[in-house]
């Protein structure tokens, strides 16, 4: 069972082939026996698991059961859980248990999706390798020396590993569809405000964006339709009917323009990635898609633009962990001053740190307007960029990252290297764009991800080319020889 698809395990439960309480033991005795190599929860909700399954299995014999009741699903530790410790991967929030739910947990959770735990990520979802976690690094599980991606790292590992079925993440700047990629995952990153963010522990306001991860599209759609709508205790959530994301699943692909970004296929793309990519847009060729090089000439801007943006709003973020109210608090402070300077310079890891004092530099008097007003300027070119290119085409196209996970370790010291791994992604988060990541072959015996960007609100033709790709190829089929 625990290599099987959400929707196959939605039609065994429906065919009783199996009960919730089954599948829920089935995926709670695989991550006792096999967490201690990967580390890709920070806490497994075991009885709380089997509560809601034998919740679950008790709508299905009342006739209540919906596509999603009895699934277990795997949440990423930055969505608060309402009773269950919500860490962020940090330090500063180990004590933290949230006295509320997220919208997101909340809606699957009435779906009947059961709850296995909370995911490791890199801290306060600043990474892209999951190795900034106060817990400890994730593994990937199809080659524990090497990273999962980040920061989504556990929620993909965990799925990969055949952990959960399906698992949430969140994606401020690549991180669903760069741990997607390199774990051989279907990652979907939804326009921003598709989603609701209220509950889920800001990084960045204006780029944070939840979403599924998951083995298929078809899975990605199913998952997208327990998560996606408008909520009114979200600010930035928008109020747009949301369509069955399963429904145009099976649609032809004749007449499908895709666009290839010239700046995607040039320096600082390994080679045989870029092969794998070609071979994955023939595929939709054959399908019935047509073809176009395209221009994004504001790419290279994505990433010194994103790294003012981010930061700034990370900085204003953090601000409230201080000691005050909840959280790490410092041994015995002198004074006030003491609690709030020894607290954060303890509480926060260093990555954190350095976002952090990029961010309130950017918005220092004096700096604003040389760095973060001028990085927003940055932003509407990059989101005109786009909107020129989806003038002619429907779909863009590319790899999702320039190469194969690395070794653990081999770029902790180098934060500017590791930057540059997420050159393909951080602009569709500048633009608020939807984008998804799928698998497409394998480098070094590393997997590696197609990336599919889309128009705003086009999360459904996303998915329906995803899923046309996923019925003439088997890369998503594959899973590791772990455990």
């Amino acid at each position: 069972m625990i290599n099987s698809t959400l929707k196959q395990l939605s039609e065994g439960l429906a065919k009783a082939e199996f009960t919730s309480a089954e599948l829920t033991d089935a995926y709670l005795q695989r991550i006792a026996a096999t967490d201690g190599d990967l580390n890709a929860f920070i806490t497994v909700t075991a009885d709380q698991a089997r509560a809601e399954a034998k919740e679950a299995d008790a709508l299905r014999a009342q006739g209540k059961a919906g596509p999603l009741t009895g699934i277990p699903i795997a949440h990423k530790d930055i969505f608060c859980t309402q009773g269950v410790r919500t860490s962020c991967g940090s330090k500063m929030l180990d004590n933290f248990t949230a006295p509320y739910e997220s919208t997101v947990t909340d809606k699957l959770r009435t779906a009947g999706m059961v709850m296995l735990g909370k995911t490791n990520l890199d801290e306060f979802a600043m990474g892209s390798s999951t190795e900034s976690s106060f817990y400890g690094p994730t593994r990937n599980p199809w080659n524990t020396e090497v990273i999962p991606g980040g920061s989504s790292g556990g929620s993909a590992a965990a799925v990969a590993a055949g952990q959960a079925p399906v698992a949430t993440g969140t994606d401020t700047g690549g991180s669903i569809r760069q741990p997607a990629a390199l774990c051989n995952l279907t990652g979907l990153k939804p326009t921003y405000g598709r989603v609701s963010r209220w509950g889920m522990i800001a990084y960045g306001s204006s780029l944070d964006q939840g979403g599924p991860i998951a083995r298929t599209a078809e899975d990605a759609a199913l998952l997208l339709n327990g998560m996606a709508g408008f909520d009114h205790k979200d600010s930035t959530s928008k109020d747009i009917a949301v369509p069955d994301y399963t429904a145009d699943l099976d649609k032809p692909l004749d007449g499908l323009r895709i666009g290839l970004p010239e700046e995607y296929f040039g320096e600082g793309l390994n080679s045989d990635i870029a092969a794998r990519v070609e071979a994955g847009v023939k595929e939709l060729e054959k399908l019935g898609a047509t073809v176009k090089r395209i221009s994004l000439p504001r790419t290279r801007l994505s990433i010194p633009a994103y790294y003012i943006i981010a930061p700034a709003e990370a900085s204003t973020n953090l601000s409230r962990y201080d000691g005050v109210r909840y959280g790490y608090r410092c041994e015995a402070p002198k004074d006030l001053l003491d609690m709030y300077t020894r607290t954060r310079a303890e509480g926060f890891g260093e990555e954190v740190k350095r976002r952090i004092m990029i961010g309130t530099y950017a918005l220092s008097a004096g700096y604003y307007d040389a760095y973060y007003n001028k990085a927003q300027q940055l932003r509407r070119l990059i989101k005109d960029d786009f909107q020129s290119a989806f003038a002619e085409v429907d779909v863009i196209a590319g790899p999702t990252t320039p190469s194969p996970a690395w070794k653990l370790g081999d770029k902790s010291n180098d934060p500017v290297s590791m930057y540059l791994e997420d050159i393909y992604t951080l602009s569709v988060n500048l633009a608020g764009l939807p984008g998804m990541s799928v698998p497409c072959g394998q480098v070094d015996g590393l997997p590696v991800g197609l990336q599919l960007i889309g128009n705003y609100f086009a999360e459904a033709q996303l998915l329906n080319v995803a899923h046309q790709y996923q019925q003439v190829t088997d890369w998503h089929q594959q899973t590791p020889a772990f455990g």
